[in-house]
């Protein structure tokens, strides 16, 4: 693993901008940050969604449109958190990354992922390419 960091990181700092090296510390410093602030924004978000909905969703409705409609509610909103637990994960395991100096790099054909891929989707493990023959694959095997 990698030593502790200690990267200070400008304020106004734009990967896309960085000259330097691809995934210089500062560069890893500030994927690092987005991503933990992404992933303390779910968080919660998530705590909220459970204190506000649904622990206070009463299922046992007397009219049955009004059940039906709760129960519809209170489903979506467990899917929506498992998609979310799915995504912390996915900042975790991206993290983790960074720390192993693994970030940045597509896992199909090792070659940098671009910087502006990254900052849309800071968990991105293919390159745009690899990433959209990944999808035609996908969507051949569908159509099959």
């Amino acid at each position: 693993m990698a030593a502790p960091r200690s990267v200070n990181l400008p304020p106004d700092y734009d990967p896309e901008k960085d000259e330097g090296e691809f995934m210089n510390p500062i560069m890893k410093e500030y994927f690092r940050q987005q991503l933990i602030s992404w992933r303390e924004e779910l968080l919660k978000e998530s705590e909220s969604t459970i204190q506000e909905t649904l622990q206070g969703t009463e299922l046992q409705k007397p009219d049955m449109a009004d059940r039906a409609s709760a129960e519809t509610d209170h489903a979506l909103e467990l899917r929506t958190r498992d998609r979310e637990r799915k995504l912390i994960a996915k900042i975790n395991s991206t993290i983790r990354k960074i720390d192993e100096d693994e970030y940045g790099y597509c896992e199909e054909t090792g070659e940098p992922i671009g910087i502006a891929r990254l900052k849309a989707r800071p968990i991105a493990t293919l390159s745009l390419e690899a990433q959209e023959r990944h999808e035609r694959m996908e969507k051949t095997q569908r159509e099959a």
